[in-house]
């Protein structure tokens, strides 16, 4: 992607925008000028950001704050792509790694340890990309979860932003002191006292319901735990594997979950004992087909999410993926391992670069 700056000569009597888009995005006017300089070159480039003069910003109009989706910062042709690639994943996850005190250092407290396993594995992002789409899946299979997404979430409409809270929660009760993630739990608690309803056979349901937060907890560590063995340390030692279960179960008892199970047997155990309460409904279905098909903020990046996705229902329990129905044919998931692999090279490759700015992800 190519980013031109232009400079005008100071004899200029004016200056006029030049504005640029995302393809299938309406075409932006700027809200200071309201001027609209289109050509076929600047229609062709995707970008969606006022590109300031070399001689005066003042003197251009500037967006204030990126659409999610769009690069951070301004920049020339010979911008280093590291940079491009790490602005638009902090974009996307709404990384606060760079507001003061959000980090907490090492003698602070928090509810997981500093530098644990949680820590390790909440850190790579290409493991919780994946892992995500693995957690989302199986979390729909329970008709309460399933029902609490359907009645009170927004995903239909902004599936990017619920994916975007999603991550900084989980950001801020992992890296957070304990303060920070008491009031992210906090905050979640409050909105849960207002999430409820019946489900599609009557039974009442609430999302305050221990077994429910029990439930979403597990599915969403054992996903985000198997792919970052997957994808990042395949030879993780199992008493590693087990801290995390014990790590993160405390953030599910925040929540109001109990009977959290703290070690990999404990997990199989679990699930072996919730399966008869799962199915998929059309519910979950369609959670599941928005999931899968919805639009990339950048039309570029749209192959590697594919990708990611294909990573998500590859990675699913066999049961999970069963009941959806979803499956990578088997001639092609070599394929899908490997190219998922090449993307998290590439995202730890850029956002390594970003480490001393942005320590949360690496």
């Amino acid at each position: 992607m190519r980013f031109n700056l232009r400079n005008r000569k100071d004899d200029r009597p004016e200056r006029t925008c030049r504005l640029r888009r995302l393809p299938g995005l309406p075409r932006p006017v700027c809200g200071r000028c309201d001027r609209l300089e289109p050509s076929r070159r600047a229609k062709a480039r995707r970008s969606a950001r006022h590109l300031p003069t070399a001689e005066n910003d003042d003197a251009h109009c500037l967006h204030a704050m990126p659409r999610v989706g769009e690069f951070p910062t301004y920049v020339s042709d010979m911008a280093d792509p590291r940079t491009l690639i790490a602005g638009y994943v902090h974009d996307l996850i709404g990384s606060k790694s760079d507001t003061p005190g959000f980090v907490r250092v090492a003698a602070e407290p928090g509810l997981v340890p500093y530098g644990g396993a949680a820590w390790t594995v909440h850190g790579d992002f290409t493991a919780m990309m994946i892992g995500g789409v693995v957690a989302l899946l199986t979390q729909m299979l329970h008709p309460v979860a399933a029902a609490g997404v359907w009645d009170h979430s927004n995903f239909r409409r902004d599936l990017i932003g619920r994916l975007k809270r999603t991550a900084q929660f989980i950001a801020g009760t992992t890296y957070g002191s304990h303060t920070t993630a008491g009031m992210m739990i906090d905050r979640v608690r409050r909105i849960h006292d207002h999430v409820g309803g019946t489900l599609t056979d009557g039974t009442p349901y609430s999302a305050n319901d221990p077994a429910v937060l029990t439930w979403v907890h597990v599915a969403g560590a054992d996903a985000f735990l198997r792919a970052y063995i997957r994808y990042r340390d395949p030879a993780m030692p199992g008493a590693a594997q087990d801290r995390y279960f014990a790590e993160t179960a405390a953030v599910a008892r925040a929540l109001g979950a109990t009977d959290v199970p703290l070690d990999r047997r404990g997990v199989a155990a679990y699930f072996q004992a919730v399966r008869p309460q799962l199915e998929a409904t059309a519910r979950s279905r369609e959670i599941a087909r928005i999931l899968l098909t919805a639009p990339t903020p950048i039309p570029s990046t749209a192959p590697a999410t594919r990708l990611m996705m294909e990573a998500g229902i590859d990675l699913l329990q066999p049961w999970a993926a069963a009941m959806h129905n979803l499956q990578i044919p088997f001639h092609r998931r070599p394929l899908v391992r490997v190219g998922a692999r090449g993307v998290g090279a590439i995202l730890r490759w850029s956002l390594n670069h970003e480490r001393r700015h942005r320590p949360m992800m690496t």
